[in-house]
């Protein structure tokens, strides 16, 4: 026995067909923005640099000075976290031109 099989139509979506212009996505950032993110991770950077360090060469001798300084305590931990404030000030701020 044989079995014939119809031919559906394809469903009218099927047949459009893609739009002839391609879709123009705005940037999700604008130049003000990067510049603002750079400046956070400069800032981030530094803050890491400026906490490195403290090795003395003599390892049985411990310099309370070297390691508990105002530069690794508190200024290196004050940029990072200023660093961070401004990635997040860089990242919420609007771009004036979509604005």
């Amino acid at each position: 026995m044989a079995t014939t099989t119809t031919k559906k139509p394809a469903p009218a979506a099927a047949k459009t067909t893609a739009s002839a212009s391609p879709r123009q996505t705005t940037p999700l950032f604008g130049k003000d923005n990067y510049r603002w993110m750079l400046i956070g991770i400069v800032l981030i950077a530094l803050g890491l640099i400026l906490m490195a360090g403290g090795k003395s060469k003599d390892p049985n001798v411990f310099n309370k000075d070297e390691v508990y300084s105002f530069t690794r305590i508190t200024l290196a931990p004050i940029l990072i976290l200023g660093g961070f404030v401004v990635e997040i000030f860089a990242i919420f701020r609007k771009d004036k031109k979509n604005a």
